[in-house]
């Protein structure tokens, strides 16, 4: 206890397998510390540019929500990498203020959709589909953009107007086309990690082996991803868990804002949100699920 952690060339070697989802051999990489270096090592094993990588997927080939890698990968999942597949321009008539959209990020600077909602305005439009990069609204792009950032623009497009999306879908296998999925249902998260814990990427910091959630982290992540989407428009397990971690030792909801506007101020969270935070992350530690 106290002391430093050991030098790289002494830690352990940590392999994971991945394969193209579409169809590939196996490769093999390592030797990364956020989800941009892991995007450049599927690239590199497969010999693709770094920016055809879209996201990744855990121990599925298909676009499974629920199955999205984010911040965290089981030591001995396996890495499924969906790269860009056909690009598309779809026209958009905004006759409702809710789009039915949830969006995400890849953490390396594409936004894309996540879940879209039964019913919705964009649920009935077939050309858009979950697993879709938006790459430009109106002509303005998109890339390098969060997921906070893409949600706030569709929600300030005027009601009663046309839009145009620019987008371009995960290249698909044989057995995927034709598969349109509305998303994960709300509240099924993603199971992470498997056998021996989780590597926990951070956008800032190395990488740290960790031991799988416990049953309050789960729930309260799960809780706090819930209350992102609802405010949002977002869901992002990486953004809940640092939420999670931030708010489990805080005495009240001030020194949870406090703690936020530190570490997450570029969010600008509405004290509402901070206060729902703060409740679910308390009901998640006496067992109120």
């Amino acid at each position: 206890m106290g002391l430093p952690p050991p030098p790289p060339a002494l830690r352990p070697r940590l392999v994971f397998h991945t394969q193209l989802a579409h169809g590939s051999p196996t490769g093999r990489i390592e030797g990364f510390t956020n989800v941009k270096e892991l995007y450049g090592k599927i690239a590199e094993a497969f010999r693709l540019p770094a920016a055809e990588v879209m996201f990744c997927t855990l121990n599925t080939h298909k676009v499974d929500m629920d199955k999205l890698l984010g911040g965290q990968i089981g030591l001995e999942d396996f890495i499924f990498a969906h790269v860009k597949g056909q690009r598309k321009e779809v026209e958009v008539f905004k006759s409702e203020e809710a789009l039915g959209l949830t969006i995400t990020d890849n953490g390396a600077g594409y936004a894309f959709i996540k879940r879209i909602k039964e019913g919705s305005v964009i649920d009935h439009i077939q050309l858009i589909s979950v697993g879709d990069m938006i790459e430009a609204i109106n002509g303005q792009s998109l890339l390098g953009c969060r997921h906070y950032e893409v949600a706030r623009l569709l929600k300030e497009l005027p009601r009663g107007r046309t839009f145009t999306l620019k987008l371009t879908e995960p290249r698909k296998a044989f057995d995927m086309i034709s598969v349109r999925s509305g998303g994960g249902r709300p509240g099924s998260g993603p199971q992470l990690g498997t056998g021996r814990g989780t590597l926990r990427l951070r956008s800032r910091g190395p990488a740290t082996v960790e031991d799988l959630p416990s049953a309050f982290e789960e729930k309260a992540i799960e809780k706090v991803d819930d209350l992102l989407e609802s405010y949002m428009g977002i869901r992002d397990t990486e953004l809940a868990a640092t939420m999670v971690e931030l708010g489990k030792d805080k005495r009240n909801p001030d020194e949870l804002a406090e703690a936020l506007d530190e570490r997450l101020g570029d969010f600008a969270f509405p004290d509402e949100f901070v206060f729902d935070v703060w409740g679910a992350i308390g009901d998640a530690k006496v067992g109120r699920y």
